[in-house]
C-alpha cells in the first residue's frame, strides 16, 4: 500500500477523528480487571488497541465487540487465567509494556512476543521497577528486548524515581501497584499523560497526587464496572490541524475531539508559530474532557520545542518537524532522543525524508534543526514501517511540488484506520462543507506562549 499524494486545494473541512488510542488500551485493560460488565464506545479498532484486546481474551476475559468501536468486557475481578501461548503484542509497545506490569502480579506464567520492530525496542525501562517490586522478568532478546518472559508472583509497593518522562513506564508501575501489596508511588522527571490514572479513578480506584509530584496507588483494589465513551484521539488530528493551521485562510472544525491538558500541547506550539487556534471543552463528564477545536491557517513562523513540552507532544513531532519545513526561519526540536527508539528512528527518518523532499535539516542527537522555506518537492519517501512518519509525510505531500509517494503506508492501520479516507477528502473536497463559522463562540485555547 502506498500514498500518492498532490498538492492540497484550500482546506475548508469539518471532521471527527478515531477514538483516543492511549485511552482505549488502558480503558479495555482496566475493564477487564473490574468486577462486572463494562461498555466501551469509541474504541480505537486499530491493529495496535486490538493486539490488546486479542491478549485479555487469551488471559480469559469476554470481550465482545457487536460494532467495529463498540467492545462489551466482561470484568472478572483482576482474576485472569494463564494465556495457552505467546502473548502476541504485534508492533504495540503499549500493549507489551502495560501487559508487563499487569502479569508480573499473576499466579501463573506468560511470554510476551511481538514483532521485529517491537523485538528492538527498550524493555528494561519497565523492566527494572517492576523488578524492585519483586517480579521474575527475563528479556530473552539482545539488550533487555523482547521475547520477555514473566514468572508471576507477589509484588510490593515501592517509591520509584522514573529517570525518564514515560508515560507507560508510569501505567506499567501503576497496573503492577494494583496487584500489590501496600502502597507504589511513581515521581517523574516532567509531566507525563495522565489517561492511566485518570482511568482508575474513573473506575473508582483510588490514587493519590503527593505533595512532591509523584503519584501514588494503594494494592489490593477491585474497579467497579462502568460504561464509558473514549472521546476522538488529538494525536490523530494533529495532521490535518497542521495541514490547516501551514495553509494560510486555511480552515479547519475537529468536533469531538479529546482535549486533555496533558495533550493539547501541540496547540500552544501552531499558536507560537503563527496559528490561530480555538478549543472549547464541551463534555467533562467521564472525567477525560472532550470537545472541538478550530484552527485558522497562517504563514507560519519557526519556533523552539524542547524540555518539558517534549513528552506532552512525542507523537506528534513527526507533524510538527514538517509544519517546521513549511514555516519561515527556523524550528529547532531538542530533548527528544526518545523519538529514536519508536517504532523507527523517527529522527533519522524525519530527517532523510524531509532531505528528499527539499527541506534543509541538521539531525542532531537528540532532534532536529529545519530551516523552514515554505515549500517542498514531491518525492518517493518511506514510512520506514512507522505509522506517525507515513501520515506525517502524507500530509506534507499536500504540500508539494509535484506527486509525493509515501511507500510502505499499509502501517497506518496501527493507530488511524481511516487515515487514507480522510487523506483522500482533503485532496478532493468532495466532503460536506462547514456552512457556519463558528470561531468566534469559541474561547481562545491559552495565550501565546
Amino acid at each position: 500500500m502506498e500514498f500518492r499524494v498532490k498538492r492540497a486545494p484550500r482546506i475548508e473541512a469539518e471532521m471527527t477523528v478515531p477514538g483516543d488510542k492511549s485511552i482505549s488500551h488502558r480503558a479495555v485493560i482496566i475493564a477487564a480487571l473490574s468486577n462486572g460488565v463494562c461498555v466501551l464506545r469509541g474504541f480505537l479498532p486499530s491493529e495496535d488497541c486490538m493486539r490488546t484486546v486479542g491478549a485479555l481474551r487469551a488471559l480469559g476475559i469476554r470481550i465482545e465487540q457487536p460494532e467495529p468501536e463498540m467492545l462489551i468486557v466482561h470484568g472478572k475481578r483482576r482474576l485472569l487465567t494463564p494465556p495457552p501461548g505467546d502473548i502476541d503484542c504485534g508492533n504495540s509497545g503499549t500493549t507489551m509494556r502495560l501487559l508487563a506490569g499487569l502479569l508480573a502480579g499473576q499466579s501463573f506464567d506468560s511470554r510476551l512476543v511481538g514483532s521485529a520492530a517491537l523485538s528492538k525496542r527498550p524493555m528494561e525501562r519497565v523492566m527494572t521497577p517492576l523488578r524492585q517490586m519483586g517480579a521474575n522478568i527475563v528479556a530473552e532478546g539482545p539488550n533487555d528486548s523482547a521475547p520477555l518472559r514473566i514468572t508471576g508472583t507477589n509484588l510490593r509497593g515501592i517509591e520509584y524515581d522514573s529517570p525518564i518522562a514515560s508515560a507507560q513506564v508510569k501505567s506499567a508501575v501503576l497496573l503492577a501497584g494494583l496487584l500489590a501489596k501496600g502502597k507504589t508511588t511513581v515521581n517523574e522527571p516532567s509531566i507525563t499523560r495522565n489517561h492511566t490514572e485518570l482511568m482508575l479513578n474513573y473506575f473508582l480506584v483510588r490514587t493519590v497526587k503527593e505533595e512532591d509530584g509523584g503519584l501514588s496507588i494503594f494494592g489490593d483494589q477491585t474497579p467497579e464496572s462502568r460504561d464509558f465513551t473514549i472521546p476522538g484521539d488529538i494525536s490523530s488530528a494533529a495532521f490535518w490541524l497542521v495541514a490547516a493551521a501551514a495553509q494560510p485562510g486555511g480552515h479547519l472544525l475537529v468536533r469531538d475531539s479529546g482535549l486533555n491538558d496533558t495533550r493539547t500541547t501541540l496547540l500552544g506550539v501552531l499558536i507560537r508559530m503563527g496559528a490561530q487556534v480555538r478549543e472549547a471543552v464541551e463534555d467533562v463528564d467521564q472525567i477525560e474532557p472532550r470537545g472541538t477545536v478550530e484552527i485558522t491557517g497562517a504563514s507560519l513562523k519557526g519556533t523552539i520545542i524542547q524540555g518539558k513540552e517534549i513528552p506532552q507532544v512525542i507523537d506528534e513531532l513527526p507533524i510538527l518537524a514538517v509544519a517546521g519545513a513549511l514555516a519561515s526561519g527556523t524550528t529547532t526540536i531538542r530533548h527528544a532522543e526518545e523519538l529514536r527508539v519508536k517504532e523507527t528512528d523517527r529522527i533519522a527518518a524525519i530527517a532523510h525524508n524531509l532531505r528528499a523532499m527539499g527541506a534543509q535539516v541538521l539531525e542532531l542527537n537528540d532532534g532536529l534543526e529545519i530551516h523552514g522555506r515554505g515549500s517542498l518537492r514531491g518525492a518517493r519517501v518511506a514510512s520506514f514501517g512507522d505509522h506517525r512518519i507515513a501520515m506525517a509525510f502524507a500530509v506534507a505531500g499536500l504540500f508539494a511540488d509535484g506527486e509525493t509517494v509515501v511507500q510502505d503506508a499499509q502501517c497506518v492501520q496501527e493507530s488511524y484506520p481511516g487515515f487514507a479516507k480522510a487523506l483522500d477528502e482533503i485532496m478532493n473536497p468532495k466532503r460536506a462543507r462547514m456552512t457556519t463559522p463558528v470561531i468566534s463562540s469559541l474561547a481562545p485555547s491559552r495565550d501565546d506562549e
